[in-house]
């Protein structure tokens, strides 16, 4: 039980509890009504919440995401269900095979790219939509437009340059020339190495590991070897792409925040738009 002492001016003061030396110049007493010492003010970082549809574009916080990939539905929609004869001539003119490329290199680099092989359904196609999201809201969408269609245009020239000096060394026939090339498989997988380090080491590693293993077990099975060279070449690109990559998402962070964090500790989000 406390114990009260006598004040200079002889009034009575509330003093501590017995046993328990007072506090040097502790003259706070208890608010009215409350019924004890006043509470400390809350200290620490609040907790921050995990917000798993930032993991999906949206009109304003991922644009470019957001608008390719409506783009990419309605292109895969109508190769499924336009004649198949039209679909055919339009995959032709926007193959980046050598041909094409010699004669309109720019035209058939942005053609190829509005076409999913293998669908909406496919791996692809769903690393397109949360890679692309998790990187545009870390760097913006023109930087995450320049990862993506460097890496496509690069990976794309490098690995048909292959196919036309081989051609030439009599190394494959000339049908090669105008073999049907078109997707966005590699600038899916360029900004898959570019995110990655942008991520913490914990999910880093299994993210470039298990991209890697894809590009190499495809390799390996030798179904399309031109594409699965291009596969791993682009990884390796988004890879080599990180000192880049963290200047803008530091320069980014320093101007405007980050809408979402998807686990990324230096980035702070100020929710979905």
């Amino acid at each position: 039980m406390g114990t009260t002492d006598t004040a200079p001016d002889g009034g009575v003061r509330p003093a501590g509890l017995a046993g328990i030396p007072r506090q040097r110049g502790a003259t706070a007493a208890a608010p009215v009504g409350g019924g004890g010492p006043a509470a400390d003010p809350p200290t620490g970082h609040p907790r921050r919440r995990w917000r798993p549809w930032l993991l999906l574009p949206t009109p304003l916080g991922t644009p470019f995401t957001f608008g390719y990939a409506a783009l990419l539905v309605v292109t895969t929609l109508f190769a499924d269900h336009a004649d198949p004869a039209v679909v055919s001539e339009l995959l032709r003119g926007s193959s980046t095979d050598v041909v094409h490329l010699a004669r309109a290199p720019l035209l058939v680099l942005v053609a190829s790219a509005l076409w999913i092989a293998g669908g909406l359904t496919s791996a692809y196609a769903l690393g397109f939509v949360f890679v692309l999201t998790a990187l545009e809201r870390r760097v913006g969408g023109l930087r995450t437009a320049a990862v993506f269609f460097g890496g496509h245009a690069l990976a794309t020239v490098a690995t048909e340059l292959t196919v036309g000096f081989s051609v030439a060394a009599g190394g494959l026939p000339d049908s090669s020339l105008e073999r049907l090339d078109y997707g966005i498989s590699f600038g899916v997988m360029t900004c898959t190495g570019a995110l990655a380090g942008l991520l913490p080491p914990w999910l880093r590693r299994p993210l470039v590991l298990g991209a890697g293993y894809v590009a190499v077990a495809d390799l390996l099975a030798y179904a399309d070897p031109v594409a699965n060279w291009g596969h791993l070449l682009s990884l390796t690109l988004g890879v080599v792409s990180w000192p880049l990559l963290r200047r803008w998402r530091d320069r980014r962070t320093a101007v405007v925040p980050l809408l979402g964090d998807l686990g990324h500790p230096a980035l702070r989000g100020s929710g979905p738009r």
